[in-house]
C-alpha cells in the first residue's frame, strides 16, 4: 500500500504538470471584454491538483497517514474483481456514447452501476438514472451550449432544440 501511495501520487503529480503546461497554449490569462482565456480553468484545476499530490507526497514521506504506514497488499482479489467490472463498465459507457449517445450511455451506466455495483434499491436507482441525463441537457446543451454526442438518439432530441435553442 505504502509503494502504490507514492507512485500514484507521483505520476498524478507528473500528468498535473504536464495539464498546466498543455493549458497554456489555450492562453491562461485574461481575455479583455471575455474573461477568462480557454486555458485558465484547466490550468488551475491542475495546479490544485498538483497541490494535493504534493500534499500526499510530504505525507508519505513524513508517514502521516495510516497508508503511508501501511505494508498491506495493495489490492486483493476483491478489489481487482471490483476494479475490473468499473473500468468494463467504464470502457462500455464510452462505447455506447457512439451508439446512443451521451444520453442513452448515461443512464445504462448508472443502471448497471448502481443496482449491479451498488446493490441500491430500484426507486433510488431509477430515480437517478432517469434524472441524470436530464440534468445534464439542460447543463450542457442548453445553458452552455455545448452539444454532446447524441448517436442514433439525436432525433428525439429535435423537439428539444426547437423549445430550448
Amino acid at each position: 500500500m505504502r509503494r502504490a501511495e507514492l507512485v500514484t501520487a507521483v505520476i498524478l503529480a507528473v500528468f498535473s504538470i504536464y495539464l498546466m503546461w498543455k493549458s497554456t497554449e489555450l492562453n491562461i490569462g485574461w481575455v479583455e471584454y471575455e474573461g477568462p482565456g480557454g486555458g485558465a480553468w484547466p490550468f488551475w484545476l491542475a495546479g490544485m491538483m498538483l497541490v494535493c499530490n504534493i500534499w500526499t507526497i510530504v505525507n508519505w514521506v513524513r508517514k502521516a497517514t495510516p497508508q503511508s504506514r501501511s505494508q498491506d497488499q495493495f489490492m486483493d482479489a476483491y478489489a481487482v474483481r471490483m476494479f475490473l467490472l468499473v473500468g468494463g463498465s467504464v470502457v462500455g459507457l464510452v462505447g455506447l456514447v457512439h451508439v446512443v449517445g451521451v444520453y442513452g450511455a448515461v443512464p445504462l451506466f448508472m443502471l448497471f452501476y448502481l443496482r449491479v455495483l451498488g446493490r441500491h434499491n430500484w426507486v433510488p436507482t431509477l430515480v437517478i438514472s432517469g434524472v441524470a441525463p436530464v440534468v445534464i441537457f439542460f447543463f450542457f446543451d442548453v445553458a452552455m451550449r455545448i452539444v454532446l454526442p447524441k448517436g442514433y438518439l439525436e432525433p428525439l432530441f429535435y423537439p428539444l432544440y426547437d423549445i430550448f435553442l
